[in-house]
């Protein structure tokens, strides 16, 4: 077996004072490459400069991810589409181009509980930061709860600002509980700013029409939900929990003890 060839300490202080020293961890396997398949200088330069770019975009979409505040388990790849769930495949297919993020358009993802809404939403969250969109994603309650407690260090306007201004908001389990008037202003003024300006993804188990009993203020309830419905995608999830499919079961392999 021919051993991998070795990089000089001198090629080594050169990569890392450009910044590429991630390229030594692939470059002696590489460099074994281009003498077996008798890559010319150019064509080598190519790959190596083709692997930084790829790990540097893997890399800049995780962190982008993590800021956005994204389950790093919940990415399309790792969606499971069982039998026991139903939806329209063409609006899933679609909303993944991310054409609604490019557009400003809002999104709307319904259904009971259980059926996966919270992880189809981080998973196109999960696409948008790998295109580098700016991306937040939060369970409504700690959104509203947080923007409440902005107001004692009177950063509510900072805080309101940064989240109008991302490519995708994600509001996740959204009127699930019932707004007071402070979060159903936070959340007009939200749906407001954002209108035809941002993307805007809100899960939840309750129909549009039934968020406007859960907001404090009608006017405003009607203003918010009627820009957001405007411009809005709905896939709507209809099936079982997984989470009755993840129940412990009793095989016939399965032993018990005796109580002691």
């Amino acid at each position: 077996m021919t051993a991998a060839p070795t990089v000089s300490p001198e090629l080594r202080q050169v990569l890392r004072r450009l910044k590429l020293g991630k390229m030594l961890d692939t470059l002696p396997e590489r460099l074994t490459l281009a003498k077996q398949s008798k890559l010319g200088h150019a064509a080598f330069l190519e790959l190596v400069l083709a692997d930084e770019i790829d790990r540097r975009d893997r890399s800049g979409a995780a962190q982008r991810a993590r800021s956005a505040g994204l389950d790093p388990t919940m990415t399309l790849e790792a969606w499971d589409d069982h039998d026991a769930i139903t939806y329209d495949h063409d609006i899933l297919a679609e909303l993944a181009t991310l054409r609604f993020v490019e557009d400003h358009h809002c999104a709307f993802i319904l259904g009971p509980v259980g059926v996966g809404k919270t992880h189809l939403a981080h998973a196109l969250g999960h696409i948008a930061c790998r295109r580098r969109r700016r991306v937040h994603a939060e369970r409504a309650d700690r959104l509203f709860k947080r923007l409440k407690a902005s107001r004692l260090d009177n950063s509510h306007d900072q805080e309101l600002r940064r989240l109008i201004a991302v490519d995708l908001l994600i509001i996740d389990d959204f009127a699930l509980h019932g707004l007071d008037a402070t979060a159903t202003g936070d959340f007009y003024e939200i749906a407001v700013e954002r209108h035809l300006t941002g993307a805007t993804l809100l899960t939840s188990n309750r129909e549009p029409i039934e968020w406007l009993t859960q907001l404090a203020d009608p006017l405003l309830a009607q203003s918010a939900i009627d820009r957001l419905q405007s411009s809005a995608y709905e896939l709507v999830i209809e099936g079982e929990s997984y989470r009755r499919r993840q129940k412990p079961t009793i095989t016939a392999n399965t032993t018990t003890r005796k109580d002691r």
